[in-house]
């Protein structure tokens, strides 16, 4: 405090002093003093509404970032401070009124509480001159507000004092304002009860005009909202409270001038020129249901996590796969089958899907497992398995770490779909990475091409092929479906930044909504979990024309709707090769912004099977260019002959063990078992030999 008043009591000392001689009235003085301070900070007011308005413009952009990579906190936090950046948002600027109202007020705290030197400009000796006689006047010490107690005793008994120009100037200075006395304490009793009564009321209304005219406060959600305007209303009645009236006086008078400054800030940047309020972003809140079912859901994960550490931890293991939600175990669904129905392996499973079907499994050799994200760093870390097989790139680079028990462990990466591992994956991301599962001859080449451009160690390809492209093609098969009678047209997107119901949906639901077509919108079950608020505007969209020609669906429990259908419109999502070399029909894709993970995919001179495959399969169109999109899809549909060969001869020319992945990676596995137990059988027969 000493350190404030020395660097701020002067010079507002003199500010108020200059006010006090214009007025010879303290109270108009704190009054004029705090008009003046409100004009001279008015520039970062206006700086911090701005500032504010960018928060709301940007927030629906942060929360898709949130949603895009909630489970990949380090990026997320790299995304937001890049559109920050870019955007020119400052939480600097946000928090700037207050870092420099706060030593303000302290400073104003100072010269109330020494009139004396900071008002007055009464020098030290003379001051301490008449703290003395003071002080043998009262009988006590006075430690605190030692000038106030000068100013009553002089007001009070001046002929204790000698005559000097000290005491004077004392005599002649007033501190009297509207029947207060400003250099009092204020008591629960009496008039001076409203001092602290008026300061907690002008805090009121002041975070009342903040939650109206400041756009990122009315955006503030209920509890966080008026729990601020809860503490400042206390704090501004206790504040006024315990410092004397002339500091309650300012308190006041600063909210209500607060008031003003955020009126002028809201007429100068009208939040309402600057935000689309009627197409923001809806924040979808959760109904009481809602928040019972997430607590329930988060004590059952603890109470699961518990047990299922200990169980996991407690026996010895030999090959580990984790799935990160239970939409993953597709991905090994048939490794895992072939290893239980030819080995005497037991397989343990790991998920992240408190909801995993799989955890309630109960076939032989077959344990699962609960881990929650938050248990993941703590299970990597000590994992203690002899393989360990993931869809999950990245592997070191950030929470996920290769083990610190166990420096043996064979980490084998099986990617989640077809496409490319120089683009859709992020530099570096298979590098930690011992064996790789490839599904077609582009792997193989952007692995080995990957690893010569930056000297990474080499590692092991095992070319074992699609397990899920193998289930698809036997499903479909299986189906049998009758020709529709009226063609059927999917729209499935992918769920990346500027996917297709994001960037173009608009268009492009205009340009079918009329045609002869039953049109399917399958939205990413990624998109439906990640942005409810999205799925809210495209339903309102599309309400004035849904029916039987014209549907939204988000259940995925079966994919009847894709192998259904005559043809498939997408992005750059994945679907689009499961769907066409399953059915062997074709695909139109949008060229909405490419997905790129690994901005330095072209120093690989391989051209990405995503972009390869659009001219082979379907054809592509540029989202600015769907205004003849009917003309488009009539000719993939009537030519869908023509693209039957094409596609059966890509896969046939390009991927792995078509009909057979399943058994190539089990086998694959089971013998790196067995290769682990001979090992360790030949170590533990070494070592008594060795001991005789």
């Amino acid at each position: 405090m000493s350190i404030i008043n020395f660097l701020l009591g002067a010079p507002l000392g003199f500010i108020l002093r200059f006010c006090y001689d214009i007025t010879h009235d303290l109270g108009w003085a704190i009054v004029i003093f705090t008009f003046a301070t409100k004009v001279i900070l008015f520039p970062i007011s206006l700086i911090s509404q701005k500032n504010s308005i960018i928060m709301v413009k940007l927030q629906p952009r942060l929360d898709d970032i949130k949603a895009r990579y909630e489970d990949e906190f380090e990026v997320m936090l790299k995304e937001r401070k890049a559109l920050c950046k870019r955007e020119k948002y400052s939480a600097f600027k946000a928090i700037l009124p207050l870092l420099i109202q706060i030593p303000i007020i302290l400073g104003v705290i100072g010269v109330i509480y020494s009139p004396l030197k900071y008002i007055l400009n009464i020098d030290n000796a003379d001051i301490n001159q008449l703290t003395a006689i003071t002080r043998e006047y009262v009988g006590e010490s006075l430690e605190t507000g030692a000038d106030l107690r000068v100013i009553h005793a002089v007001h009070e008994n001046p002929r204790l004092f000698p005559a000097s120009a000290a005491v004077q100037a004392i005599a002649d200075f007033k501190t009297g304002f509207l029947g207060f006395d400003l250099s009092a304490i204020p008591s629960l009793a009496g008039a001076y009860i409203l001092i602290p009564l008026l300061s907690a009321l002008s805090a009121f209304l002041m975070c009342l005009a903040q939650n109206w005219f400041n756009p990122l406060t009315k955006e503030s959600g209920f509890l966080n909202k008026w729990g601020i305007t809860i503490f400042l209303v206390m704090f501004s009645g206790y504040f006024a409270a315990v410092c004397p009236a002339g500091v309650g006086l300012y308190w006041i008078a600063g909210n209500l001038l607060g008031i003003l400054v955020s009126w002028v800030c809201y007429l100068i940047y009208n939040p309402n020129k600057y935000i689309d309020y009627e197409n923001h972003a809806v924040k979808t809140k959760l109904s009481a249901k809602e928040k019972r079912e997430l607590k329930d859901k988060k004590r059952r994960e603890k109470e699961c996590q518990k047990v299922d550490e200990k169980r996991f931890f407690g026996v010895k293991k030999e090959i580990v796969f984790y799935a990160e939600s239970r939409g993953f175990y597709k991905y090994f669904k048939g490794f895992i089958q072939h290893i239980l129905d030819r080995s005497d392996i037991v397989v343990h499973y790991v998920t992240s899907d408190i909801d995993d079907p799989l955890l309630s499994d109960t076939r032989e050799r077959f344990e699962s497992y609960f881990c929650s994200v938050n248990g993941l760093i703590t299970l990597f870390m000590k994992m203690d398995c002899d393989i360990m097989v993931l869809t999950m790139p990245d592997l070191e680079r950030y929470h996920i770490k290769r083990s610190l028990v166990k420096n043996d462990i064979e980490y084998i990466y099986a990617d989640h779909g077809i496409g490319s591992f120089h683009l859709m994956l992020r530099k570096g991301a298979l590098d930690y990475y011992d064996t790789i599962f490839c599904y077609s001859k582009n792997h193989d080449a952007e692995i080995r091409a990957t690893e010569r451009l930056y000297g990474t160690q080499e590692k092991k390809l095992v070319n074992v092929g699609f397990g899920l492209l193998d289930e698809n093609i036997a499903n479909y098969e299986r189906l049998d479906l009758p020709k529709n009678e009226k063609p059927r047209v999917l729209i499935a997107p992918s769920w990346q930044k500027d996917n297709l119901l994001e960037y173009c949906f608009d268009e492009l639901a205009e340009g079918l909504r009329l045609t002869d077509y039953k049109i399917i919108i399958r939205p990413h079950p990624e998109f439906v979990k990640r942005f409810p608020g999205k799925m809210k505007l495209i339903f309102n969209k599309c309400k004035d024309f849904m029916g039987d020609d014209f549907e939204i669906q988000t259940d995925f429990s079966s994919n009847s709707t894709v192998y259904s259908s005559d043809l498939v419109i997408t992005d750059w999502s994945s679907i689009a090769q499961e769907f066409s070399f399953a059915t062997k029909k074709p695909v139109l894709f949008i060229n909405t912004p490419m997905k790129v993970m690994n901005p330095e995919w072209k120093r690989i001179d391989i051209v990405p099977q995503e972009i390869s495959i659009r001219d082979i399969i379907g054809i592509s169109v540029d989202a600015d260019k769907l205004g003849d999109i009917d003309e488009t899809v009539r000719e993939l549909i009537t030519n869908a002959g023509k693209y039957r060969a094409a596609i059966e001869n890509f896969i046939a020319g390009n991927m792995y063990n078509v009909g057979h992945a399943a058994e190539v990676g089990g086998e694959y596995l089971i013998a790196q078992v067995k290769a682990r137990r001979e090992a360790k059988n030949e170590e533990d027969n070494e070592l008594p030999a060795a001991r005789n």
